[in-house]
């Protein structure tokens, strides 16, 4: 699943005549890059979720004639759902039995998407995480398994066990992609029609085994400011370079 629905406020001017999902980096459309990076993992069916100018995502998918794969919309234009919420909507488009990998559509990164759901023993969820600054952060045990979220600007911390110390774990920055198992889709449907989903994950990390996947030559770029677009163009010349 492709998020794109977002108003993408934070590359304004551009969001105001066209989502956030079509803004172009070396040439080709956020989208572009995020499906290009799926197809070549093998990915046969993407769910694209839509809301912010939802006709230019749903025109462009089909003048490029879904890029040869199975591309399903999920339609927010009623309103967003934020990043859990469009997950329990989209569900009836996914194969029940089949992982679903999840991916903001404004992250480049060197991430071998097809590792991600080949893992012996497979978790609830796996998010892909990595080491580098923010306000935010999820909280690990030392087998890696999510116990809670801090805030180290505020000292907010939300776990389902109390008196979690942050110090105490392995304190590591979400990445925007993720995978979630088919056994906990039911879970879902006792969450409200919007919410994040790190609430989902926060909410269930008690009773459900979410993992984090930490690559330790991960690079990756988060394409949220109209300031990154430069380095994003950077980025991908740098992986071109690399190859």
């Amino acid at each position: 699943m492709i998020f794109a629905a977002g108003l993408g406020t934070r590359l304004k001017p551009l969001t105001d005549i066209m989502p956030k999902a079509l803004v172009r980096v070396g040439g080709q459309p956020l989208l572009w890059h995020v499906i290009m990076k799926l197809k070549a993992a093998g990915y046969e069916r993407m769910v694209v979720n839509v809301h912010h100018f939802a006709d230019q995502i749903i025109d462009y998918l089909q003048s490029n004639n879904h890029f040869g794969i199975d591309i399903r919309i999920s339609d927010e234009r009623d309103g967003l759902l934020e990043t859990g919420g469009g997950i329990k909507k989209a569900l009836p488009l996914f194969d029940p039995e089949s992982p679903i990998l999840i991916h903001n559509v404004d992250i480049l990164s060197n991430l071998d998407l097809s590792e991600l759901t080949d893992i012996p023993a497979a978790p609830d969820a796996l998010l892909v995480v990595s080491r580098r600054q923010t306000k935010r952060y999820l909280l690990f045990d030392d087998e890696m398994i999510l116990d809670g979220w801090t805030n180290i600007e505020t000292g907010e911390v939300r776990s389902p066990y109390p008196n979690l110390d942050p110090s105490d774990l392995r304190q590591l920055a979400f990445s925007g992609i993720h995978v979630v198992w088919p056994h906990v889709f039911p879970l879902f449907g006792e969450m409200p029609e919007r919410f994040g989903i790190i609430d989902f994950y926060l909410k269930y990390c008690h009773q459900c085994t979410f993992m984090g996947y930490e690559k330790k030559d991960l690079q990756l770029m988060d394409v949220g400011k109209i300031d990154t677009l430069s380095q994003a163009e950077e980025f991908l010349n740098y992986k071109s370079d690399s190859l």
